[in-house]
C-alpha cells in the first residue's frame, strides 16, 4: 500500500497569450509544492484559451518536443512534484486536427503517460453553442498512469459524463478530471457528476476546472475540488485563481470498499 500522498488541483482562468499563461502555471505550481503538493494538476486547455477554437492549433506540438512540453518537464524537476497537465494540443498526422491531450510528467522530468481525450464536447443552447470536433481529432484509449505507487486514471472535462470510460480502467485510486466545463452545464451537473464517479468507483476524484471569466467572454464553471472514495468533498474552490489541496489515503479508500463491496458485487 502506498503512503497517502498530498495533492493540489490548481484553478486557472486561461487567456489567449500562451507565456501569460505559463507564467501563472508556473507560480501556482511553486505555491503547491511549497504547500507540500506531490502531484499537481493542470486544468484543460491550462496553456491557451483563445478567441477562436482554431487558436490552439498555432501551438501545437509533435509529441515529446516543443516549448510547452520542456515548460512542463521543467517545473517538474524543478518543484520535485508529478505533473498532471491539464491537456495540450498535440500534432496529429490528419487533417489538420489536432488531440486535447493530458500528459504526466515525474519529478526527473520524463513524460511517463499520456492520455487523448477520447469523448469530444458538442452543446448547443441559446446563444451558445460548441462543437470540439472542429479541431480536434478523439483518442480512444483509457490510460491508467502510476504516481508513487497510486493508479491515476486518466480523464478530461467531457469524459465525466461516461462512466463506461472508468469501468474499463479497472480499479484505480484516483480519477483525475482537467476541465473547461461552461458555467452553464457546470452548474447544471458538475458536482453531482463528480461525487457520482467517486461513488461508483470507490475512489478519490480530483477535479481541476477553468474558472471565472475569460478573456474571449467566455465564463467557465471552475469549482476544482477533491472527493473522496465515499462521495464527500474534502475541499473546493468555487471561482478565481488558486490552489485546492488535499492527501490521497489508501486506508480510506480500503475501508470504503471493504465496508461496502459494491466493485466486487459487480455482475456485468
Amino acid at each position: 500500500m502506498p503512503s497517502p500522498m498530498t495533492v493540489a488541483s490548481l484553478q486557472m482562468i486561461s487567456t489567449p497569450d500562451l507565456e501569460r499563461n505559463l507564467d501563472i502555471a508556473q507560480r501556482l505550481i511553486g505555491q503547491a509544492a511549497k504547500q507540500g503538493a506531490r502531484m499537481v494538476l493542470l486544468p484543460e486547455y491550462f496553456c491557451l484559451m483563445g478567441n477562436q477554437d482554431t487558436d490552439k492549433l498555432a501551438i501545437s506540438e509533435a509529441f515529446g518536443q516543443g516549448p510547452i512540453q520542456e515548460f512542463l518537464a521543467d517545473q517538474a524537476v524543478v518543484r520535485n512534484v508529478h505533473i498532471v497537465a491539464g491537456t495540450l494540443p498535440i500534432s496529429s498526422p490528419v487533417d489538420g486536427r489536432v488531440y486535447n491531450t493530458t500528459l504526466v510528467f515525474n519529478p526527473q522530468g520524463e513524460c511517463t503517460s499520456r492520455y487523448d481525450k477520447i469523448h469530444l464536447f458538442c452543446f448547443t443552447m441559446g446563444e451558445e453553442s460548441y462543437d470540439e470536433g472542429r479541431v480536434l481529432l478523439p483518442g480512444n484509449t483509457p490510460v491508467v498512469a502510476d504516481v508513487d505507487g497510486f493508479k491515476i486514471g486518466l480523464s478530461v472535462c467531457y469524459d465525466l459524463r461516461f462512466p463506461e470510460l472508468y469501468r474499463a480502467m479497472g480499479k484505480v485510486d484516483l480519477i483525475v478530471m482537467p476541465a473547461a466545463f461552461t458555467y452553464t452545464t457546470g452548474k447544471a451537473h458538475w458536482e453531482v457528476l463528480m461525487r457520482a464517479r467517486a461513488i461508483e468507483n470507490q475512489c478519490y476524484v480530483l477535479a481541476c476546472g477553468q474558472g471565472g471569466v475569460h478573456e474571449n467572454k467566455r465564463r467557465t464553471w471552475g469549482h476544482s475540488m477533491l472527493v473522496n472514495p465515499w462521495g464527500e468533498i474534502e475541499n473546493i474552490l468555487a471561482e478565481g485563481e488558486g490552489v485546492v489541496l488535499g492527501q490521497l489515503d489508501p486506508a480510506k479508500i480500503d475501508d470504503v470498499r471493504n465496508s461496502l463491496p459494491a466493485l466486487a458485487h459487480r455482475v456485468l
